[in-house]
């Protein structure tokens, strides 16, 4: 089958619209608040939200039954891509994460009552989530088998007690989805769950904000404590001993969209140094005339051309109905070096105006950096995809 990777026209106009929104409604705001959305709290979330539906941009992952567009991922990546121009681009649109991500993962699995109580208000921006699963050493991390917070049955329910941490956007949530153990033992490749905990319930709580280099996420990222959690039978998302599965129902989806805003951000901090480079004079010429300089922005846009290209072919797969494991690793592993490079290299073509507060070269620097972690380390993805090249050459006779 030919791979497409054009987008419709009204894909194109909603990226379009979505651009200039970002442009002449976000940006400001962003340059305000120095990148860092918590310092405008709930009512930025709230002023920035209503200016999106008000210009139809809002939502636009979701059926359009729940108030969005319905786009599929290739819709997607073009829409979040000019959304992630600007760090508070995604909040407004409300496809940031871990929303966006538990937003794919409620269509796909939740049932009709619980579509109508968790998914309905989150597309609406009522409310926020979080998405609890990895755990501090030795716990689930880039290894979810090592999965130790436990929920055990109970009369009418379940009992779920453990620790998570880095859990973000868990200050101000109205739920959890909340990754426990039901069979097995840590290590064992099945036999986890996945429940809606909401936050009211006395037994999960909040323990702390960690301090970490980026600051853009709302909600922060915190560590938690599940004691004494008790849950109904309602309130298990999907099959018990499933959620291994329906983790990757949202974590492969999930890695491509932070992708798409991410390369939002490169090419900002790529215009910037392109404008820097055009006004820049020393030495008698302009900076974007001399070599070294010309070399970096030139290896800066086959950064952000290939990235796009991997990230939009992993969306192909996914709109295909195919499990796109491999090409999703090696999208994000591309993609989270890929534009730490383009931000890095404008930082460095703005010399000291790059690491001064009067552009957020430096703010994008420390939001991006993470991503080489979040969602799966680079090692641990070039791991996988070399492990599954292994398999497939065995497979076809070329390894004796």
């Amino acid at each position: 089958m030919p791979i497409d990777l054009s987008h419709e026209p009204r894909v194109e106009e909603l990226a379009r619209r979505t651009a200039r929104f970002v442009r002449e409604v976000v940006v400001p705001e962003e340059e305000r608040y120095g990148g860092v959305a918590a310092v405008g709290g709930e009512e930025l979330r709230g002023r920035l939200q209503a200016a999106a539906k008000q210009a139809g941009l809002f939502a636009p992952h979701v059926a359009p039954e729940y108030g969005g567009h319905g786009l599929d991922m290739r819709g997607r990546a073009a829409v979040f891509e000019e959304a992630g121009w600007s760090l508070f681009g995604p909040l407004a649109l409300n496809i940031a994460a871990p929303d966006e991500g538990n937003m794919h993962l409620l269509e796909a699995v939740a049932t009709h009552p619980q579509r109508e109580h968790y998914l309905r208000p989150l597309a609406q921006g009522e409310v926020r989530s979080c998405f609890a699963m990895t755990e501090p050493a030795p716990g689930a991390g880039s290894d979810p088998a090592a999965l130790s917070t436990r929920a055990t049955k109970v009369a009418g329910g379940w009992r779920i007690d453990g620790r998570k941490w880095f859990i973000t956007g868990a200050d101000g949530a109205a739920f959890a989805i909340c990754m426990a153990r039901t069979s097995g033992e840590p290590g064992d490749r099945g036999g986890a769950t996945m429940f809606l905990v909401d936050v009211d319930n006395p037994g999960m709580k909040i323990i702390r904000h960690i301090d970490t280099l980026d600051e853009s996420l709302f909600g922060g990222h915190c560590e938690m404590v599940f004691d004494d959690c008790v849950v109904s039978d309602d309130a298990v998302l999907g099959e018990v001993d499933k959620g291994y599965d329906y983790a990757q129902v949202r974590l492969g989806p999930a890695r491509m969209t932070h992708c798409m805003r991410w390369l939002g951000i490169a090419r900002r901090a790529q215009e910037i140094a392109l404008a820097r480079a055009s006004e820049r004079e020393l030495f008698g010429s302009r900076l974007g005339d001399l070599g070294m300089v010309q070399g970096m922005i030139a290896d800066s846009e086959i950064d952000i051309a290939a990235a796009r290209a991997l990230t939009l072919q992993a969306c192909w797969e996914l709109d295909h109905g195919r499990s796109a494991a491999q090409s999703t690793a090696i999208a994000k592993a591309f993609t989270a070096e890929a534009v730490w490079r383009v931000v890095d290299r404008a930082l460095q073509v703005c010399g000291s105006l790059g690491v001064s507060g009067d552009v957020l070269l430096g703010r994008f620097l420390r939001e991006v950096r993470p991503f080489r972690i979040y969602d799966g380390p680079t090692e641990t993805h070039r791991w996988a995809i070399a492990r599954r090249a292994l398999r497939g050459s065995r497979a076809h006779g070329n390894v004796t």
